[in-house]
C-alpha cells in the first residue's frame, strides 16, 4: 500500500506497488490528513481571536529550571512549545497527524526507512538568526546525548543524519523497523546552535533558552512565578497552523506549594482558569459568590481520547511486591464501591486496562486472532481470563468489609507462602509481616490510601500512609523511592515510542522515566515493538490491544477510578472557542475578553461530539 502523507488530492492508494517518496506539507501515523494543504486553521480555534491581556496559570509544586528537555532539576514544562518549538505540530483533532511548522515539507517512503524535513526559510529564532538545517543536526545530536531518557531512546534510533543543504535535513531510519519514528523527529524541540552551551546543557538553569517559539522568557522569580511575552517579531504568526493561537501578550505561571491554598488564591481571582482533579471540590466547593454570579464558569469536556486512569501502583523493585499473586490479591481487598459512593458521590468508573473508554482497549474483550498471534510466544505470562475476555475487576458489597473478595485475596496469599498469624498475615519461611509504605502528596490520594490501608488491614496487612509535598513526591517518584504511590498515565489515539518509556524493560533502570512500576517483560517489549511496526489501522489497534493484556496480566497497579472527563474552571475575562479539540482544553487558544462581541462568540452553539457540555 502507498505510504499517505497528506499529498492534496490524492486518496488512499488502492495497489500493492510501493510508492516513491514526495515532499508533503503534513504526515499522519496512519491514513491521511484530515486537512487540505490549502486549510486555512485549525478546527478548533478562533481565527479571528483579538490579542492581548495576560493569561495566569497556577500550578502546584515549584521549580529550579527552566530546561525541561534534561533530567536534572524540577523544570517549567510551558517553555517547551511556548518557547522552543518543533519541525512539526500536532494537529489537536487526530490520533497523530503533524502539520508543517519550522519545517515548511516532510518527505518519508513506504517503508519509512529515512525522513527528510526542509525549513522554511522564514524561520527565525528570537534573536532574528535563521533556524537552519545545522540548528537541527545540532539539537538532534544533543538531546541523543544528553537529553531526557525518552528523547536519548528515540533519536538514538537514527543511523545516519546530513544536511544536503542549509536548509535540509535527512534521517536516515534504515533497521529501526519504527513507523512512528518520522513522526518523533518532527516534534523535535529546535535549539539554536549558536545559544546552547553542550558543556553545560544537562545542568539546571534560570535563564531564558532563545527559542523560535511566540513567547520569550520575561521575568523569572525563582520557585515563584515565570511570565512568558508574547513575541512581537514571531516569525510564524501567520502560519495556518499557527492561526488563532496565542493570544495573550503574556503568559504567567505561579506556583503553589499546597493545594488548598492554590484553591483559595483562584476564589480570589488571583489566577484565570483551573482543572479540578478533586471530585469532592468539583461537586460542591464552587458554592462561592462569583461561581453563582456567572463571574466564573465550570466547564466540563468529554474528549476522544481514552479516560486517563488513576492506578494504585506497586514498585515491582520491591520485594514486598515481585510475586504476580501478591499484586493480585492486593487488587482484590481495594474496595472501589465504598470510594466512589463515599468520596466521589459515584461519579467515576473503572476499568483494569490502560486505554480505558477507546477501542483501544483490551478490557472486557476477547482477543482476536491477531493478538493471539502476537502473544502465543508469551502464553505462560497472559492470564487466561484476560486472553478471553472474561477477566473483570472485583465487584464489593460497598460496605469495606466484602467476606468474598478477602477470603479469595487470603487464597491467593497462601499460594505465594503467606499464611495469617493472629491478626497478622506473614511469610511462612521468614515469618516476616506483608507490610509497605504508601507515598501521597493530595488530599484526595490520601483519603483513597486510608481507605484501602483499612480494607488490607482485614487481611493482616499493614499499610502506612505517608504525606509530603508535592515536590518531595516528584523527586522520590522519579528517583523509584517508594513502595506504592498512585500515579495516572494519560494515553493519545495514537500510543507509540512513549510505551517503552512508561513500561519497556530498559527505562525500568533508568531513573526519570515513568516506568514507575519497574515492569521488566518481554511479552510488554514485544509488544511495544509490534505496535511500531503496525502498517494499517487494524493490526495497530490488535497491537495495541496486546500490550493491554500483557499490562494486565502483570497486576502492576491497582485501578482506582478513569476520569471520563475534563473539569475546568474559569473566570468568564478569558474566553475560549465554542468547539474543543479531540484531545480537549488547549489554552493556546483562548483569549481575553475586549468586548461583547467577543464574549457573545463563547456564548455560539456547541458543535460535534467534542462540544464542551455545560
Amino acid at each position: 500500500m502507498c505510504l499517505q502523507l497528506g499529498l492534496a488530492g490524492i486518496g488512499l492508494a488502492s495497489n500493492t506497488q510501493p510508492c516513491s517518496a514526495a515532499e508533503s506539507y503534513a504526515i499522519a501515523m496512519h491514513g491521511a490528513p484530515a486537512l487540505s494543504s490549502d486549510f486555512a486553521n485549525m478546527p478548533y480555534v478562533n481565527p479571528d481571536a483579538p490579542k492581548g491581556g495576560r493569561l495566569t496559570w497556577a500550578l502546584l509544586g515549584t521549580f529550579d529550571s527552566l530546561n525541561p528537555l534534561i533530567v536534572k532539576g524540577l523544570a517549567v514544562q510551558q517553555i517547551r512549545g511556548y518557547v522552543v518549538e518543533s519541525l512539526m505540530a500536532r494537529g489537536n483533532d487526530e490520533a497523530f497527524t503533524l502539520y508543517g511548522l519550522l519545517a515548511k515539507t516532510v518527505e518519508t517512503d513506504d517503508a519509512r526507512d529515512f525522513v527528510t524535513f526542509r525549513i522554511d526559510p522564514r524561520a527565525r529564532f528570537s534573536d532574528g538568526k535563521p533556524v537552519t538545517a545545522d540548528d537541527v543536526l545540532f539539537s538532534w545530536a544533543l538531546l541523543r546525548d544528553h537529553g531526557r531518557p525518552n528523547l536519548r531512546q528515540y533519536y538514538s534510533k537514527v543511523t545516519k543524519a546530513e544536511a544536503p543543504d542549509a536548509l535540509t535535513v535527512r534521517f536516515d531510519l534504515a533497521g529501526a523497523n519504527d513507523r512512528e519514528l518520522p513522526l518523533i523527529l518532527g516534534l523535535m524541540p529546535i535549539l539554536p546552535r549558536h545559544a546552547t552551551d553542550a558543556a553545560t546543557f544537562e545542568e539546571t538553569t534560570l535563564r531564558g533558552p532563545v527559542g523560535s517559539g511566540p513567547y520569550r522568557v520575561a521575568a523569572v522569580k525563582p520557585g515563584v512565578s515565570v511570565t512568558l511575552a508574547r513575541d512581537p517579531d514571531y516569525w510564524g504568526r501567520d502560519l495556518p497552523v499557527n492561526r488563532g493561537l496565542y493570544n495573550f501578550d503574556e503568559i504567567k505561571i505561579d506556583f503553589y506549594r499546597e493545594s488548598n491554598g492554590q484553591f483559595e488564591a483562584f476564589k480570589r481571582g488571583l489566577y484565570d482558569f483551573r482543572v479540578e482533579t478533586e471530585p469532592l471540590r468539583w461537586h460542591d466547593g464552587y458554592d462561592f459568590p462569583a461561581a453563582r454570579s456567572g463571574e466564573l464558569i465550570r466547564d466540563t469536556i468529554r474528549t476522544g481520547l481514552p479516560d486517563p486512569s488513576e492506578f494504585l501502583v506497586f514498585n515491582t523493585r520491591r520485594p514486598v511486591f515481585t510475586d504476580v499473586r501478591v499484586r493480585r490479591a492486593l487488587t482484590l481487598l481495594f474496595d472501589f464501591e465504598w470510594i466512589n459512593r463515599n468520596y466521589f458521590f459515584g461519579l467515576y468508573a473503572r476499568s483494569a486496562g490502560f486505554f480505558a473508554g477507546s477501542e483501544l482497549s483490551a478490557y472486557a474483550r476477547p482477543a482476536d486472532a491477531r493478538e493471539r498471534e502476537l502473544l502465543k510466544p508469551f502464553a505462560a505470562d497472559i492470564a487466561p481470563d484476560i486472553l478471553d475476555g472474561s477477566y473483570r475487576l472485583p465487584v464489593t458489597d460497598g460496605s469495606g468489609r466484602d467476606r468474598d473478595s478477602l477470603r479469595t485475596a487470603l487464597k491467593l496469599f497462601s499460594e505465594a507462602g503467606f499464611e495469617l498469624d493472629g491478626t497478622v498475615l506473614r511469610q511462612r519461611t521468614t515469618r516476616t509481616p506483608l507490610s509497605f509504605e504508601m507515598l501521597v502528596s493530595t488530599r484526595d490520594q490520601e483519603r483513597i490510601a486510608l481507605a484501602y490501608a483499612g480494607n488490607v488491614k482485614r487481611a493482616g496487612i499493614e499499610a502506612r500512609v505517608r504525606v509530603v509535598d508535592p515536590v518531595q513526591f516528584d523527586q522520590r517518584r522519579l528517583d523509584f523511592d517508594f513502595d506504592m504511590i498512585q500515579n495516572r498515565w494519560d494515553q493519545s489515539l495514537s500510543p507509540g515510542n512513549e510505551q517503552s518509556f512508561y513500561w519497556g524493560s530498559e527505562a525500568a533502570g533508568i531513573k526519570g522515566t515513568r516506568n514507575y512500576m519497574g515492569a521488566r517483560s518481554p511479552a510488554i517489549d514485544a509488544m511495544i515493538e509490534a505496535l511500531l511496526a503496525a502498517r494499517g489501522h487494524d493490526a495497530f489497534v490488535s497491537a495495541v490491544r496486546a500490550l493491554d493484556r500483557a499490562l494486565m496480566s502483570g497486576f502492576y497497579a491497582i485501578p482506582v477510578l478513569n476520569a471520563a472527563e475534563q473539569w475546568i474552571a474559569r473566570w468568564n475575562r478569558v474566553q475560549q472557542p465554542a468547539v474543543t479539540a479531540l484531545t480537549g482544553y488547549l489554552p493556546e487558544t483562548w483569549w481575553q475578553a475586549q468586548d461583547s462581541r467577543a464574549r457573545s462568540y463563547n456564548q455560539g452553539a456547541n458543535q460535534g461530539p467534542n462540544a464542551i457540555a455545560k
